[in-house]
Order: C-alpha cells, then structure tokens, then sequence
C-alpha cells in the first residue's frame, strides 16, 4: 500500500474537505484530487463520498484513516525521540482554560509546572469557547460542562457542586432559607445557565414560574459574581471553587439547604483535545500532571 497515499487521505478527512487538504498540503486542489482518485483505483474501493462542499469516508476509507493517523502519530513521535535524544523535556504547549476555575484554581498548578519543567513553555489562554481547539488554536483545553463534545476526546477531572451563600451581614437581615422555594424568592447572584436551570426548576419543581426568581445580578464572570457577594449584593448561587476560600475566612456563610438541593446545578470538569492530532511529550506532560492534580483535589 502507497504510505504517502494514505497519509494524503488522512489529511484530507482531517481538513474536512478537498480545498483545505490542499491548502495545508500547499498543493492544488485538481492534485489532490488525482492522488486521491489514483489511490482508489489502486484499492478497487471508493473512500471517500464527495459533494460540493464535504467529505464522508466509506467504511474501508474510515479503517484506513484509523491506520494512517496511527502510523503518522509514530513517525512524529519517532521523529521527537530523535530531535530530543540527550536533551531535557522541551516544547511549547498552547492550553486554554476557563476564565473562573483557571484563574482561582489553575493559575497556581501551572506555575508549579513550569518550575518542575523548565523546558517547557505554556501559552495559556483564559476562554470558555471550544471553536479554540477545533480550529487549532490550542493543544488542549479545560472545560467545565455537562457532556464534552463525542469527536473530542475528554478525561474527567472531578464533578463540580454548587453552593449557596451571602455574606453574614445579609443572612442577619434575611434569615437562613430552609427550602430551595425560599431561596429562590432572595436577590440572587448567578451566571446566565445557573439562571436557565433555576428557572426550569421554578417551573418544573416548584410549580410557581417565573415569580419564584429575583434575580439581582447575572452574569458569565464569576470573580465579578463573587466581589459583588462579597459587597453584599445578593445571595450567590457559584461553583464551589469560586467561594471556598472567602467560606473558610468567614467573609461568606453557607446557605444549610436540605442535601441535595443543588444537585441540579452541577457539572463536570474536562482535558479536551482533539483525537487527530499529534500529542507531543510536552504536551503529554502537560495532561497527565493536570489530570492528576485536578483529581487529588477532588480527594
């Protein structure tokens, strides 16, 4: 079997369709094209289903990409091992993270990286977007979700649980809510989806529609969420991580809601990257050493 045919197949199921194969490639799109008609006639099969504007492998054309990216993932890791014989870990890995749980939790894992790799270089950017990975931009990412997308692969650093809570100043004035009703009816603090849910909550659990929310502040920056509950605005509804510590000093009190009552709000931490591309040694590094902290957090 032509190596270099299945490498140009796989390149192309990668790029999506035949004009961006060809731009990576820097061929044209009519060589590409005949390579790749060239290579089916060689097998006697049809590969790839084409029309105007996409790419879908025929059976034997997605078996044959699971090889060809295989053995382009060895010859590239071959070529590492060779290019870094007798030399310490180096590279430069591009790793985005979320702006909350990266900045409070995170920030202090990656220093703590570079001082044990001082090798490797990290281009870290703080966004809650995916298109960043899918287009290239990073290596990998964190994200906090509910499911991670099926075409990425997604190795699970621990669940995230929500809490309730206010300064003592506010729960003084307000008393301690017993039921999530009575919560519901406070000035609550919150980001856009924890709003989402609530709501369905208050219409699918409580039965008292919109009425039962009052939403006080909202917003997708959850240092902002958490400096206004520390002025006392409001009630906040926030990932754990985001009021522990100011919980431990006293500057925020736990709201005591019957267990379980926030369980509707939570979610799941991920390392996303995409299964196509190339992970290198650093970037490997990377992934476990994240792993492996963000799970003995999680005790």
């Amino acid at each position: 079997m032509d190596v270099n045919a299945l490498g140009l197949l796989v390149e192309i199921i990668d790029a999506g369709n035949l004009s961006r194969a060809a731009a990576r490639l820097g061929m044209s799109r009519a060589n590409v094209s005949h390579r790749l008609s060239q290579f089916e006639r060689d097998l006697g099969q049809q590969l790839l289903r084409r029309t105007t504007r996409q790419i879908e492998p025929t059976e034997l054309g997605r078996r044959l990409y699971e090889h060809g990216r295989s053995i382009r993932h060895e010859l590239l890791s071959a070529d590492e091992s060779v290019a870094a014989l007798g030399q310490a870990l180096q590279g430069r890995v591009r790793l985005s993270v979320p702006s909350g749980y990266g900045q409070l939790t995170m920030a202090g894992w990656l220093t703590d990286f570079m001082r044990s790799y001082p090798g490797i270089a990290l281009e870290v950017i703080f966004d809650n977007a995916i298109e960043d990975l899918m287009d290239g931009r990073v290596d990998c990412a964190v994200r906090v979700m509910n499911d991670p997308p099926e075409h990425l692969v997604a190795r699970h650093l621990g669940p995230v649980q929500y809490v309730a809570c206010a300064t003592p100043a506010c729960m003084a004035q307000w008393g301690q809510p017993q039921t999530l009703q009575a919560l519901l009816r406070l000035p609550l603090i919150a980001s856009g989806l924890t709003e989402q849910k609530l709501r369905m909550a208050g219409l699918q659990t409580l039965g008292q529609g919109d009425a039962a929310l009052s939403m006080r502040l909202v917003s997708p920056n959850f240092y902002f969420l958490r400096e206004a509950l520390l002025q006392g605005l409001g009630v906040g509804l926030v990932p754990d991580y985001m009021v522990r510590e100011s919980i431990a000093q006293g500057a925020l009190q736990a709201l005591a809601l019957p267990a379980g009552s926030l369980d509707f709000l939570a979610t799941h931490k991920y390392l996303l990257y995409m299964p196509t591309r190339f992970q290198t040694r650093a970037i490997q590094t990377l992934t476990e050493y994240l792993h492996e902290r963000a799970l003995a957090e999680a005790g």
